[in-house]
C-alpha cells in the first residue's frame, strides 16, 4: 500500500480518512487537541505535519483560509516524486498557491469532492460528484480513476471552469440554504414537494461550518457577481409586489 499523509482532520478529513484507510497506509496530522484520539478511534496513525508531508501521497484537507500557510509549511518536507492534492471547495486560489509554493519535484492535482459527511451517511459514495483539476504531471488520470473505483462521478476540468460553475452550484445554493437554516423553516404538515426540497437542503447544509460558507462566498472570484445578481432579483421582485395594484 502506498503511504498517504492527510493534513487536516476536521469533518471532511475524518470522512476522507475513513475511506482512504482501506486503500493507503494513512497518517493523519492536525493541531486540534483531540485529533490524535479521534485518529486512533478511526484506526489510522497520527503524527506531526512534517511526517505527513513526507509521504508518497499528501492530501491537504484544511480550510481554504489557511491553505496557503500550510502549503508553505510542508514544501520543505515533500519527497521527490510525491503527489500532492487538496480538497478545497474553490480551486483557482489553491491551485495558484500549490504551483507557486510547492517544489517542482512533486506532482500536483487539485480536487473537489462535491459532498460531505451528511451526503455520504445518507446515500453512500456511489454517484456523488468528484472534480479533478490537473496542475502538474499526468497523475491526475490516476486520481480520476481512483475516484471512479469508489463509485464517484468524476469530472476533469480546469480550476477556472470549476469556480465559474460553482458560483451557481455552490455559492448560490449555500447562500439560500444557510439563510433558510438561520430562519429555522419548520417541517410543516402541509409541506409540498418543493418545500420538502428546501428542508432537505437545510439538512445537507445545516452542519457545515461557517468557515466553509465564508470560503465559498469569498474565495471564489465568480461568486460575488452571481450572489449580488440573486439578491438584486429578489429585491426587484418584492418591489414589484409592493407596487402591484391592491385588491379592491
Amino acid at each position: 500500500m502506498k503511504t498517504l499523509g492527510l493534513i487536516g482532520f476536521g469533518q471532511f478529513g475524518q470522512l476522507a480518512a475513513g475511506v482512504l484507510k482501506d486503500h493507503f497506509d494513512v497518517l493523519v496530522s492536525d493541531a486540534a487537541p483531540d485529533a490524535a484520539e479521534r485518529a486512533r478511534a478511526l484506526g489510522v496513525a497520527f503524527g506531526p505535519q512534517e511526517a505527513a508531508a513526507a509521504r508518497e501521497v499528501v492530501v491537504v484537507a484544511v480550510p481554504v483560509a489557511v491553505m496557503r500557510q500550510v502549503f508553505a509549511a510542508i514544501a520543505p518536507h515533500l519527497k521527490p516524486g510525491a503527489l500532492v492534492c487538496d480538497v478545497g471547495s474553490v480551486k483557482m486560489l489553491p491551485s495558484q498557491w500549490m504551483t507557486e509554493l510547492l517544489p517542482d519535484h512533486v506532482d500536483l492535482v487539485a480536487t473537489h469532492p462535491l459532498f460531505g459527511p451528511q451526503s455520504v451517511a445518507r446515500d453512500g459514495l456511489a454517484g456523488l460528484r468528484f472534480v479533478v483539476c490537473p496542475l502538474r504531471g499526468d497523475r491526475y488520470e490516476k486520481v480520476a480513476a481512483f475516484g471512479r473505483s469508489l463509485g464517484l462521478a468524476v469530472t476533469v476540468t480546469t480550476p477556472e471552469e470549476h469556480d465559474e460553475e460553482m458560483a451557481y452550484v455552490q455559492a448560490l445554493t449555500h447562500l439560500i440554504g444557510r439563510s433558510l437554516v438561520n430562519l429555522g423553516i419548520p417541517d410543516e404538515r402541509l409541506a409540498t414537494q418543493s418545500y420538502q426540497h428546501l428542508l432537505e437542503l437545510c439538512g445537507l447544509i445545516g452542519a457545515d461550518t461557517f468557515e466553509l460558507f465564508t470560503a465559498i462566498q469569498t474565495q471564489n472570484p465568480f461568486a460575488p457577481k452571481v450572489v449580488q445578481a440573486f439578491v438584486a432579483q429578489a429585491e426587484n421582485l418584492l418591489a414589484q409586489v409592493a407596487e402591484a395594484p391592491k385588491p379592491a
